[in-house]
């Protein structure tokens, strides 16, 4: 009977200790849930609101540098057949990966919205470490033909996450040295992944000839996933060089409110 005493004694101290293992290990495992959590919502949301004001702030430096310095001569005047004159559109060259060119700038998003445009759409070199990017085969700001990009609705200052936001008529503007190409939205649609046809000179039609000047934005749909993307479509309106500052197309508007 003595010789039992002992043992229960120790049965009860492997169960106490047992217990202080498993809820010091529940401890830790909850504690490094939350570190998840906060790290999550940094990535998504606070991480977000710092990098798009950052991205914004590198885009409006860039644009300052542009208007304190001289004004390329504006280009000469060309008369249409109706009669009607407007500038011979600048001819850019096509950036090399990871190379910026210009800025583009939607009212609609808001009035300090300035994201920077550079070569490719690589994540590494251009979506996630400068913003928005020119497809490889896309044409450029003005050129016959379809102007396209892509850029994130979500995470690294998600330049696009607004698409689903345009109105008709919408300005989208893109700032060079050498002044400001206006396009102005037109329609949206959601397509799968593979339906690269809206790439196209004429989107979705390949045998079609170009004769038109579009501009085509796309990013992943829905939001946090791969599954589709949505498309943003516009038509040139107009070019307005340097020279005779901002174009009516940058006032402001009303501006959206972001997608969460």
């Amino acid at each position: 009977m003595h010789a039992s005493a002992p043992t229960r004694r120790t049965r009860r101290a492997a169960g106490r200790s047992r217990a202080t293992v498993t809820s010091v290990l529940g401890e830790l495992l909850l504690t490094a849930g939350v570190i998840v959590l906060l790290f999550v919502a940094w990535q998504m949301w606070i991480g977000d609101v710092i990098i798009n004001a950052q991205k914004n702030a590198e885009g409006a430096a860039t644009i300052r540098q542009w208007a304190e310095a001289p004004a390329p001569e504006p280009p000469p005047l060309v008369e249409a057949a109706d009669g009607t004159t407007s500038y011979a559109l600048p001819v850019l060259r096509h950036p090399a990966d990871g190379q910026r060119f210009a800025i583009m700038r939607i009212p609609r998003f808001g009035a300090d919205y300035a994201k920077d445009i550079a070569g490719g759409t690589s994540r590494a070199r251009t979506l996630d470490r400068i913003g928005i990017g020119l497809y490889t085969q896309s044409k450029m700001p003005g050129e016959v033909g379809n102007f396209s990009l892509a850029g994130h609705r979500t995470t690294w200052g998600k330049p696009f996450n607004q698409l689903d936001k345009l109105k008709l008529n919408d300005a989208i503007v893109v700032e060079t040295p050498e002044g400001w190409y206006t396009y102005r939205f037109r329609t949206l649609e959601y397509v799968k992944p593979t339906e690269v046809d809206v790439l196209d000179d004429v989107p979705q039609m390949p045998e079609q000839q170009a004769g038109e000047r579009y501009i085509t934005l796309t990013a992943c749909s829905p939001l946090y996933s791969l599954a589709e993307r949505i498309v943003a479509y516009g038509v040139f309106e107009g070019f307005q060089p340097r020279a005779e500052g901002p174009p009516a197309s940058l006032a402001p508007v009303e501006p959206a409110t972001p997608s969460l």
